[in-house]
C-alpha cells in the first residue's frame, strides 16, 4: 500500500515539473510584442520657440577711469570701495611739496623778468632820446628796441610757466569727474604714482549702477537673427532661480577671432533698480529668434533614431546628419526621417523640418499627423526588454 502511495506522489511531482517546464518554455519562446521593443511617443501639436544662447559679462553702462596727470606720493585718501561720490568731490591728495617749490621758483623768475623788462624799457627810451639828438646811431636804437621786446617775451614765458605750475599743483588734488559709485581703488596711502608714460588708473567709478549692460559674444551663425530692440532673458549664478530681462541695444560690427572661431559682441541694456546685479557677473543669455504656434512637433530623439537594419543605409545617415547640422546652426527647411509604428510594423516617414528648440522640432510637411505613434528609441537600451531576435533561455529542470 505504501509503495502504491509513493508511486502516485512521484507521478504527481513529475507531472508538476513537466507542466512548470512547459510554462517557462512557452514564456521564453512566445514572440515579444513590437510595442515592447521600442520607446513610443504620440505626435502632438504645440508651440515652439527657437533661441540662441551665449555667455556675457555684466558691466556698468558708464565706467570712468580716474587717473592723475602728475606724479607724487599718495598723502590722503578720502574714499574707498563702494563709496558714493559726487561730481567734483575730492578723492585723493598727492604730496605737493615738490610742486609747490617749483611754483615758488617760477614766481621768482617772473619777478626777475619784470625787473629785466623795466631796465630794457628805460634803456630803449634813453637810446631813442639820444637818437633824436643824433648822439646815438640807428643800430643802437634798434638793439635797444629788440632787447625790450625780448625782455617782454621772457616775462610772458615766466607767467605761462607759473600758470602751468599752478595747474600741476591743482592736479595733486584728485577730484571725481562724475557722480557715481567707486567700484575699484588701485592705490593706498604712501604709494607713489608716476605719470610719465601713461596716466595711471587710481579709481574706477560707475556712474549709475541702476542701469547696466551685458557684453555677450554670439557666434556668427546666430548673429544674423539678432536685431536691435529684441527682448532678452538671462540668469546669473548669484540668483540661479531668478530670470532677468534685457533689450538688445547694439550689435557691434567688430568681429573677434579666437582659434578661427568668429564671434560678435552684442550689447544688451539691463535695468537694475535693486542694484543686485554687480559689475563682472557672468550672464547666461537666451534670445528668442523665431516662434511657431500650434504646429506639429516631433522630439529630436525620433529624428536621431535608426532601426538596426536601417543603420547601414547611406541615405538615412545623410538625413540624420543634415538634421544634426540644422540643430546646431538653427537653420530650417531640412529633410528628416522618422519611424511610425503602424499595424505592428515600423514605417519610415520622410518629413520637412522647420525650427527647433533642441528638444522638439517643427514639422513643416510630410505624411505625419497628430496622434501617430512615433518611435523615439530602443526599449532594450533601457534593459527593460530582451533584444530583438535574441535566443530564448531554456529553463533548467533541476
Amino acid at each position: 500500500m505504501k509503495n502504491i502511495l509513493h508511486s502516485k506522489i512521484t507521478l504527481l511531482l513529475v507531472a508538476a515539473l513537466i507542466i512548470l517546464a512547459g510554462y517557462f518554455a512557452y514564456q521564453q519562446y512566445k514572440p515579444i510584442p513590437v510595442e515592447q521593443l521600442y520607446r513610443l511617443q504620440t505626435v502632438e501639436k504645440g508651440d515652439l520657440n527657437q533661441t540662441v544662447s551665449a555667455n556675457g559679462t555684466i558691466n556698468p553702462v558708464t565706467l570712468v577711469n580716474v587717473g592723475t596727470q602728475v606724479s607724487g606720493t599718495v598723502k590722503k585718501l578720502y574714499v574707498d570701495f563702494n563709496s558714493t561720490v559726487e561730481k567734483g568731490q575730492i578723492l585723493l591728495e598727492l604730496d605737493d611739496a615738490l610742486l609747490a617749490a617749483q611754483l615758488k621758483q617760477d614766481q621768482a623768475n617772473v619777478q626777475n623778468a619784470e625787473a629785466s623788462l623795466e631796465l630794457m624799457t628805460a634803456n630803449e627810451a634813453r637810446t631813442r632820446s639820444l637818437y633824436t639828438q643824433e648822439y646815438a646811431s640807428r643800430l643802437e636804437l634798434d638793439t635797444a628796441v629788440q632787447a625790450k621786446k625780448s625782455a617782454q617775451a621772457q616775462l610772458n614765458l615766466s607767467h605761462a610757466t607759473v600758470e602751468k605750475d599752478r595747474a600741476n599743483l591743482a592736479y595733486s588734488v584728485i577730484r571725481s569727474p562724475v557722480s557715481g559709485v567707486v567700484v575699484d581703488r588701485s592705490v593706498d596711502v604712501g604709494q607713489t604714482v608716476a605719470a610719465s608714460l601713461q596716466t595711471p588708473t587710481l579709481f574706477k567709478i560707475a556712474q549709475d549702477l541702476s542701469k547696466m549692460q551685458i557684453d555677450a559674444n554670439f557666434a556668427e551663425a546666430d548673429i544674423g537673427s539678432i536685431r536691435d530692440g529684441q527682448a532678452v532673458k538671462f540668469t546669473v549664478d548669484a540668483f540661479p532661480n531668478r530670470s532677468f530681462q534685457g533689450v538688445v541695444r547694439l550689435v557691434r560690427l567688430n568681429p573677434t577671432n579666437q582659434q578661427n572661431v568668429i564671434t560678435y559682441d552684442v550689447v544688451i541694456n539691463v535695468s537694475n533698480p535693486e542694484q543686485i546685479l554687480m559689475p563682472g557677473m557672468t550672464a547666461y543669455v537666451s534670445l528668442a529668434v523665431a516662434e511657431r504656434r500650434d504646429v506639429l512637433l516631433v522630439p529630436n530623439a525620433a529624428l536621431r533614431f535608426k532601426p538596426i537594419d536601417a543603420k547601414k543605409q547611406p541615405n538615412n545617415q545623410d538625413v540624420n546628419k543634415k538634421h544634426g547640422d540644422s540643430e546646431k546652426s538653427g537653420r530650417s527647411s531640412f529633410t528628416g526621417r522618422v519611424y511610425v509604428l503602424k499595424n505592428g510594423q515600423l514605417v519610415p516617414v520622410t518629413v520637412k523640418l522647420g525650427i527647433t528648440d533642441n528638444r522638439n522640432t517643427e514639422i513643416v510637411s510630410g505624411e505625419l499627423k497628430a496622434g501617430d505613434q512615433l518611435v523615439t528609441g530602443d526599449a532594450l537600451a533601457t534593459g527593460n526588454a530582451p533584444a530583438a531576435g535574441a535566443q530564448p533561455v531554456r529553463a533548467r529542470m533541476f
